[in-house]
């Protein structure tokens, strides 16, 4: 049986892996489940799988989650950063799930890793702010990181039986968001409601912007040349609005896989969950008689510069990646918020990552400080920006 830690419980990959757990319960038990505020949540999972620990985000919510828990199971409450990091670092967890949202995930992602715990990966930001700390790391502790993200995992498994040198490049595959269609001159009407209406996936809200912006892709491109040590101009986006081929590997003599399947994060977590072997997760197959077709478009950086940050971030490296997370992390705060119109999103990540000078080869530290600059800088440029 394989003991897991999920980071991140109570969102949507978190609760997709729970309910593969719960299908497999003579393959895996919980050991440690951490969530920032959703309490009422995280108490039903407590009651369901009852793990020896959880963190939550605060003091105030520990609190309120152990006055919920009084007289029933309750296990070790812990809260904050330490909090999570020991959650990471549970000694009877054999695998962390680091589902947590945005740069919050790193230090827990790397506390694992330290703690030589095989690690799958569902939090982009890990490898967009530090991928060469972290896959250096994880090769210095002989940790296996196996990818989450569906494209990502539809990639590795891609590669699974055939020589990485082989590789010659990587089609990530995009469902374009809800306004792929959209004119330009529309998008200063856009409402978050509305970017959060995502067409074929169900995502939290942050996650669901950044497909709206194609800020989810440009991620993805960055932590695809981490993962599979490959260039950026061995990547090309696809905009593919079905969402069935989750993305393709070509390799050097001309062929293509790819791996396909219904829009659900299920599949890529049992992967990571069961490699090398797979699950029966009740999953059904795409109904391929019934489709129409299966299309594939070039994105318009123009109206989603996104992925060109992506380009300028990954050709620079250094701090610039780290940079270009945080400003649109707080970016899309302000635009949930409705602070900040749809199109300022690009406005601001594109200032930031031109008023910032890039630090090479950086330590960790140095990295955690450009990401606080970013943010600083973002607060103040909207400030001054009208909704």
């Amino acid at each position: 049986m394989k003991s897991l830690t999920i980071l991140g419980a109570t969102g949507s990959i978190g609760t997709s892996a729970l309910r593969v757990v719960g299908m497999h319960p003579d393959k895996f038990s919980i050991k440690c489940l951490t969530c920032a505020s959703n309490i009422d949540l995280l108490a039903a999972q407590i009651k369901q799988f009852k793990p020896a620990m959880v963190a939550v985000l605060d003091e105030q919510g520990a609190d309120r989650l152990a006055k919920m828990l009084s007289g029933r199971f309750c296990p070790e409450i812990l809260w904050g950063e330490s909090g999570f990091i020991a959650a990471a670092q549970w000694a009877d967890s054999d695998m962390v799930l680091a589902a947590m949202v945005g740069a919050a995930g790193l230090a827990p992602a790397l506390a694992a890793i330290d703690a030589g715990k095989q690690l799958a990966l569902a939090n982009k930001e890990t490898l967009v702010m530090a991928g060469d700390i972290v896959m250096a790391r994880a090769r210095e502790k002989g940790v296996d990181i196996l990818p989450v993200d569906s494209e990502h995992c539809a990639i590795f498994q891609c590669l699974q039986g055939n020589r990485n040198r082989d590789l010659k490049k990587i089609f990530l595959t995009a469902s374009g968001g809800p306004f792929r269609n959209l004119s330009h001159d529309r998008f200063k009407l856009i409402t978050p409601a509305q970017a959060l209406d995502h067409p074929t996936w169900n995502m939290g809200a942050k996650i669901s912007i950044d497909s709206a912006t194609l800020m989810n892709k440009a991620l993805e491109v960055i932590e695809a040349v981490r993962l599979f040590d490959v260039s950026v101009e061995q990547i090309q986006v696809l905009i593919h609005p079905q969402s069935i081929v989750h993305s393709m590997v070509g390799f050097k003599d001309g062929g293509v896989m790819a791996q396909l399947g219904e829009p659900d994060m299920m599949h890529a977590i049992a992967y990571a969950f069961s490699y090398p072997e797979r699950m029966d997760i009740n999953l059904n197959f795409p109904d391929f008689s019934a489709m129409e077709g299966l299309t594939f478009d070039a994105p318009d950086t123009n109206r989603f510069p996104s992925l060109g940050f992506a380009c300028e971030a990954c050709r620079r490296g250094g701090t610039l990646p780290a940079v270009m997370n945080a400003a649109n992390e707080i970016a899309v705060d302000a635009f949930l918020k409705e602070r900040i119109g749809f199109p300022d999103i690009f406005t601001l990540v594109r200032e930031i990552m031109g008023a910032h000078t890039c630090i090479d080869n950086p330590e960790l530290s140095g990295i955690i400080e450009a990401d606080r600059w970013a943010r600083e800088k973002a607060q103040f440029l909207i400030q001054n920006l009208s909704v």
